[in-house]
């Protein structure tokens, strides 16, 4: 056996040692339109408050209640068009969506996600609005590194990203909602477009 053939056999079975310890079939199209729901859901906020809060940019009553429903169905189409593409992506590749790799993946993203949307809720129904999308930023960005050791690494360096805008955020929060816009919208459509050419169009 030739060198060329052990090293093609190491190879292959580095990637069976990763397809089985980390759930690689993350579309990147799911990132992009994540992107593009976060951007609308920011446009629609931006005219609502700006509209209806008379100059005070404050949230009261359905004012409030709308832009948490705006929230709420940007993560949940994010959620469902992630889900749709990501098992579309799996069957492709002869992987499967539901096993050891993809739990592990599901448990450490969303108990950072998780904890960090109740603490936001908490500090929105508080009236400090101002803190809000630099703690989004952050656990979101806490949620993709910890993802990151059970998925494709990359995703990790998203989640720098978003970590940093936070705390930028967190020093000026006369700017959060403009870094929520970059973070959420412009980076997910960056990053989802980057990983879509690196790993989808293979």
């Amino acid at each position: 056996m030739s060198d060329k053939d052990y090293l093609k056999d190491i190879s292959e079975i580095k990637n069976l040692m990763n397809k089985s310890s980390r759930f690689i079939s993350l579309s990147g199209l799911s990132g992009v339109l994540a992107g593009i729901y976060a951007l609308v859901g920011a446009a629609a906020t931006y005219w609502l408050v700006t509209t209806y809060s008379y100059g005070t940019l404050k949230l009261d009553g359905w004012v409030f209640e709308t832009v948490i429903l705006i929230l709420f169905l940007v993560a949940f189409f994010s959620a469902a068009t992630g889900i749709f593409l990501t098992t579309r992506k799996a069957k492709k590749n002869g992987d499967k969506m539901w096993d050891n790799s993809s739990k592990r993946l599901l448990v450490n993203f969303l108990i950072p996600l998780v904890v960090g949307g109740i603490y936001c809720m908490i500090i929105l129904n508080q009236g400090r609005y101002g803190q809000t999308g630099g703690l989004m930023l952050i656990f979101y960005g806490l949620a993709l590194v910890s993802a990151s050791k059970y998925s494709i690494g990359d995703i990790q360096y998203l989640g720098y990203i978003q970590i940093i805008l936070g705390l930028i955020a967190s020093l000026y929060p006369g700017y959060g909602f403009w870094l929520w816009v970059v973070g959420f919208g412009f980076m997910h459509i960056i990053y989802g477009t980057w990983m879509h050419f690196k790993y989808d169009t293979k």
